[in-house]
């Protein structure tokens, strides 16, 4: 496919920093106590350098919070899963403390990200780099032969990566029949946990997603590329957020994600969705079930996605305490999507409700008591993720949007073929899918949804970073 280039000296995301207010700047005390990181639980870690952990994430990418080992074994498969232990540097209450507190989460932008920590400590000193020895929160995860968990723990531990790879590199190696040692069941595990997530009931949206990538001294916009090996990969963090959530709420404590089950209403149209595309809907089949059977990259298979994501709405996150408060309020804890309860524990450094579940779920294992600085801050972590959350969602379309209306600024009148991923709805407007230049922008008129149309583009405007077409049937 022809890339569509973009030089524009001027083009840069700053005002998008400024207008959520993100600067990758910390503080001097903040720094400081960055660069002085310690390990407080250095003399109680057990020495587990011996497991050949590697670590799996985008090029170029330096914050590494996970590295991972699998083995089969005569039941079934043994998982290693070490998580960066952010916990045991951050000094509860310290200038570091309160800044990631603050800040939620880290910020991705085309032209750098806003960190959660400075990048001494999360792309340094905290990150499980090839061949450094690091601190880190160590899962022990063990699988029958149907891909079932059927034991796990979880320690503080000392690890060395042996191998940086990205999913890429993964992916060729399986293909060829010779993937790394360390993951060289990798491609068993993930097909078996997406069977296993099939029978929980789980949903498994995949929609386009659009990267702002740079070209020569500009940038285009490319559609994410996804591996069969990105969702292996998933697989190990998502189970190991099963486990932490079944360890926090057996033991009263902690913060889970969740996510209500989809209502009826929205149900009833992803089968009349079905219905209209022609796609076979078989009596007693759950939707997850009948979305993974779809064919790859089909039009119809797209505005599938789209309407089934009516199924996945209200995220939240919910945390209780040693009484049991929220959960016996009679909120659900279970996160619909997966089909169980699930919690955020495999990017600290990243994300900040990861440090403290991490903390409850070592703890809780250990039969200690939960730290009161990681059990005071609970009530306050889902306020904070639920605003860091709408703040990264919004950072995102910005910068996908500004780069569409540079892209597209000189095309106004011009037309394109677009794949109709969803139609209009009484005042929704309906939405398209352009190929070249990779465009999802809001259509006037009424598309029909699942087909191939020729549209018309009618607005891109830079200002307003809004980008509209038309669709004029042709008639006999």
């Amino acid at each position: 496919m022809p890339l569509t280039r973009l030089k524009a000296p001027s083009f840069d995301f700053d005002a998008i920093r400024s207008e959520f207010g993100l600067s990758d700047g910390f503080d001097p005390a903040v720094m400081q106590e960055a660069r002085e990181v310690r390990d407080r639980h250095a003399d109680s870690r057990i020495d587990r350098t011996d497991i050949p952990l590697a670590t799996i994430d985008p090029p170029g990418s330096k914050d590494l919070d996970q590295a991972v080992h699998i083995e089969k074994t005569s039941n079934g498969l043994l998982v290693h899963y070490a998580i960066a232990d952010v916990g045991a540097l951050v000094v509860p209450g310290g200038a570091l403390d309160t800044e990631t507190r603050r800040r939620g989460q880290t910020y991705y932008l085309p032209d750098g990200s806003v960190p959660l920590h400075p990048r001494v400590m999360s792309e340094g000193s905290a990150s499980l780099l090839e061949g450094q020895t690091r601190c880190a929160a160590l899962w022990t995860i063990e699988l029958d032969d149907a891909g079932e968990a059927v034991a796990w723990t979880v320690t503080r531990a000392t690890v060395r990566s042996v191998a940086r790879l990205d999913y890429a590199e993964v992916q060729a190696g399986v293909d060829a029949g010779t993937p790394h040692p360390s993951i060289a069941a990798l491609a068993e595990f993930g097909s078996q946990r997406a069977a296993a997530a099939i029978r929980r009931g789980a949903i498994d949206i995949t929609l386009p997603e659009q990267e702002v990538v740079p070209e020569g001294r500009g940038w285009r916009i490319a559609l994410q590329p996804r591996t069969a090996a990105d969702g292996w990969n998933a697989e190990v963090s998502l189970l190991t957020g099963m486990c932490a959530a079944r360890i926090m709420l057996d033991a009263g404590i902690g913060i889970v994600r969740t996510l209500p089950p989809a209502s009826s209403e929205a149900l009833e149209a992803l089968k009349r969705t079905a219905s209209a595309l022609g796609i076979d809907w078989p009596t007693g089949a759950s939707a997850g079930a009948v979305l993974a059977g779809l064919p790859a990259d089909a039009p119809s298979t797209l505005a599938m996605m789209t309407r089934a994501t009516g199924l996945l709405r209200g995220a939240d996150y919910l945390a209780f305490d040693s009484a049991g408060n929220a959960a016996a309020s009679g909120e659900s804890v279970e996160h619909s999507g997966i089909g169980a309860p699930y919690a955020h524990v495999t990017a600290p450094l990243r994300r900040l409700s990861d440090r403290f579940a991490t903390e409850v779920c070592l703890a809780v294992v250990a039969g200690t008591s939960v730290p009161e600085w990681a059990a005071q801050a609970l009530p306050e972590l889902p306020a904070v993720m639920r605003g860091s959350d709408s703040v990264a969602s919004k950072v995102d379309r910005a910068c996908v949007d500004l780069t569409e209306a540079h892209v597209l600024s000189n095309r106004v009148g011009e037309s394109f073929e677009a794949v109709v991923l969803r139609g209009a709805e009484g005042k929704r407007e309906a939405e398209v899918l352009v190929s070249e230049p990779i465009v999802i922008g809001k259509c006037q008129g009424e598309p029909p949804a699942g087909e191939s149309v020729t549209v018309r583009l009618t607005q891109a405007d830079t200002d307003s970073r809004k980008v509209s077409f038309d669709y004029s049937p042709v008639t006999a």
